[in-house]
């Protein structure tokens, strides 16, 4: 097996530790009968993961630790907590269980890009195709509820979403085992013996504080996406409830594409023009479905954008950082601007966006004005790609074929 297939497989596997169970995750909470700021708590596990991992976990990843084996041992210790999710039913030994596995899991997302880009031969070339893995895996893993699940599951059914979840972090904790060496930088070799300071020091460089205050500034949009999108779909559009996944599934079809041709896209275009196409495709979106929300074909068809928002902003950010920061802190600059994407801009949605939907409800008819709730995010993007015309301003236009550390 090519290394470029080994470190696919990894993203396969990544991601289906997380798919298992996201969709999941709320409603079997209700089922619980964890009132609203319970399930709010543990929605706020992944900041709290992000933070502490840019202190400890990448920390380690970078200084201490082999990359594939923090991976091995976090994916073994994460799967004891998902499987302890599946059984523990009261609101605290199930909110503790959720944080340990967050604790573990959030730092290995970006360990595994940094394994994958310290392994890749051209990594501006071939990450998009590696990522695509993660993409596959988080569809392939929801099958097995087709026959694990009946049509009106209750609690002691979904709890197999974290059984499920928990056999496959077991499986990429063997996994890991067989990645290729990836070692870390020891303090003699680094700059500064804390790898997280090193990385923040970094964003002083001009270009990349721009680049992270646009990221958090789309990491909030991101989110606001999954917040709204489903009532969006049902309420407003009028898509059946047991369709509206199937819709938004389109925009993950459409990631594989774009992952797919991301190599070539920033070959041709460069960092700068690459990512604001991606924020622009959120622009895109959230104007249609202010504007043409009467339009079943339209708002489903505009779906497929999501695939270019993600991989032309995200994944080359990425890419971006891997090429931009030292070898000896890449897993932690990594880990800091997962803090933005998993983290801040999940918590920031979380309060943004319900409270624009209670602002712009109607008491009496309950309806929701989609149109000014959309055009938020909207200019939310539009400033997101003013600010990186005017003042991203990267040394080199594009990827080399083989990045140096800045």
């Amino acid at each position: 097996m090519t290394v470029r297939m080994r470190l696919f497989v990894m993203m396969v596997l990544q991601l289906a530790v997380w798919g298992a169970w996201a969709p999941k995750l709320f409603p079997y909470m209700g089922m619980l009968g964890f009132a609203p700021w319970e399930q709010s708590l543990v929605g706020s596990s992944w900041g709290i993961a992000a933070v502490a991992g840019i202190f400890f976990s990448n920390q380690f990843a970078d200084r201490n630790f082999a990359a594939e084996r923090f991976m091995a041992a976090s994916h073994a210790l994460s799967g004891v907590a998902l499987a302890a999710c599946a059984f523990l039913t009261s609101f605290w030994p199930f909110f503790g269980a959720y944080l340990v596995f967050s604790l573990l899991y959030v730092p290995t997302l970006s360990v595994s890009n940094s394994i994958a880009f310290a392994n890749l031969k051209d990594p501006a070339k071939d990450f998009g195709l590696v990522r695509m893995g993660g993409t596959i895996g988080w569809v392939l893993v929801s099958w097995p509820f087709v026959f694990l699940l009946s049509a009106k599951a209750d609690a002691s059914q979904v709890r197999w979403i974290f059984l499920v979840s928990a056999i496959v972090s077991f499986a990429l904790a063997a996994y890991s085992l067989t990645l290729p060496h990836t070692p870390p930088k020891r303090d003699a070799e680094a700059a500064d013996p804390l790898a997280w300071r090193e990385a923040i020091k970094l964003l002083g460089v001009s270009f990349l504080g721009v680049l992270f205050v646009v990221t958090f500034i789309d990491s909030v949009i991101q989110q606001g996406y999954f917040v709204m999108a489903d009532a969006f779909l049902t309420n407003r559009v009028g898509i059946a409830g047991n369709l509206s996944m199937v819709v938004l599934s389109l925009g993950q079809i459409a990631e594989i594409v774009a992952m797919f041709v991301l190599g070539g896209v920033l070959a041709r275009l460069g960092w700068k023009t690459t990512m604001m196409v991606g924020i622009l495709g959120h622009a895109a979106r959230f104007s249609i479905f202010a504007f043409f929300a009467d339009s079943v074909p339209v708002i489903v068809a505009v779906q497929l954008l999501h695939g270019i928002c993600y991989a032309f902003f995200f994944a080359t950010v990425y890419i971006f950082v891997d090429a931009a920061f030292p070898k000896d802190v890449r897993s932690s600059a990594q880990g800091l601007f997962n803090l933005l994407i998993l983290g801040i801009g999940n918590v920031g949605a979380s309060f943004l966006f319900p409270a624009l939907i209670a602002r712009w409800t109607d008491p009496v008819t309950k309806m929701v004005d989609y149109r000014t709730l959309f055009l938020v995010p909207t200019g939310m993007a539009l400033v997101a790609v003013l600010l990186l015309a005017a003042f991203f301003r990267p040394p080199e236009h594009g990827p080399a074929a083989e990045p140096a550390a800045a």
